[in-house]
């Protein structure tokens, strides 16, 4: 059965991106799949949403990311597309924690396939501070990792964006200057800039979600060799490692082909065969 990455080899992805995210995918998709990213001109990835909130998002993460895709098809004519789409927030497991999940979409219309990559990081410096003084802007800049991670400015009452992309000192102090002294309140409001170009940290989450699209790709239907076989329900019931109890933990998990539309049932890709007594609900009332 031919490779299912034998599928790209050749051919040329469309990068929806105006955030040099190529930088992060690009590399990643040549060594391992073969293929070529173009970054089209002109194509205006802020119209499906902008993380200062000046744009809203059209809809969830998955969804935005397949507009961003549909679009740079039709703008280039190509048959192939590569879109990304981040959403930050605090973490479904540990709410006090912030996390990054990154989504790397692939759309082939030529094979009527549609192939997701993911990642779920706590690694990342989403933050945003109301600030009252110079001293309390560079501080809260030294703690985010400027000046290599950009900040945003932005007006202490109406949270109107005066600045994003902030990487100089000077800058970032002659602007919050100007937002205090204009501020009835002297407030100011800083903000992490989550853009791909202006987080180093988020542009490595981009590059792992990549990583794990290579590796739906590579696995192939036992059916008929398609590429990105992929799980799409979720059994929990992994047995308690001491009682036997069924947790909430993953049991097994539903694959199926999108191409000849084979299901396999395999066990939970965590790695255990029994869960630890404390997921347990008799164990661990």
């Amino acid at each position: 059965m031919a490779d299912p990455r034998d599928w790209f080899a050749g051919r040329v992805a469309v990068l929806a991106t105006m955030h040099r995210k190529e930088q992060a995918i690009a590399p990643l998709l040549d060594t391992h799949l073969g293929v070529s990213v173009a970054v089209p001109t002109g194509f205006d990835t802020d119209a499906f949403g902008t993380f200062t909130g000046d744009v809203k998002r059209p809809s969830d993460q998955l969804t935005t990311a397949r507009l961003k895709a549909a679009a740079v098809l039709r703008q280039t004519g190509e048959s192939l597309a590569v879109a990304s789409e981040g959403s930050f927030g605090p973490h479904p497991q540990i709410p006090f924690v912030a996390c990054d999940r990154e989504l790397v979409l692939l759309i082939d219309r030529t094979h009527q396939l549609e192939i997701v990559g993911e990642c779920l990081s706590t690694d990342t410096n989403y933050r945003s501070q109301v600030i009252r003084s110079s001293e309390e802007a560079l501080a809260f800049a030294e703690s985010v990792g400027f000046p290599q991670h950009g900040l945003v400015v932005k007006d202490g009452e109406s949270d109107q964006v005066l600045k994003k992309g902030i990487t100089d000192g000077d800058e970032l102090l002659a602007l919050v200057e100007a937002a205090l002294s204009q501020s009835p309140h002297r407030a100011a409001r800083l903000e992490t800039d989550m853009r791909a170009l202006y987080n180093p940290t988020r542009m490595a989450v981009i590059a792992q979600a990549t990583e794990d699209l290579i590796k739906a790709i590579a696995r192939a239907c036992p059916g008929c060799g398609c590429p990105g076989f992929s799980a799409v329900k979720q059994f929990p019931g992994l047995p308690c490692s001491l009682c036997g109890t069924p947790t909430l933990l993953t049991l097994a998990q539903l694959y199926r082909c999108q191409h000849c539309q084979f299901e396999q049932r395999l066990p939970g890709d965590h790695g255990f065969a029994t869960a630890d007594p404390s997921y347990c609900p008799y164990c661990n009332p």
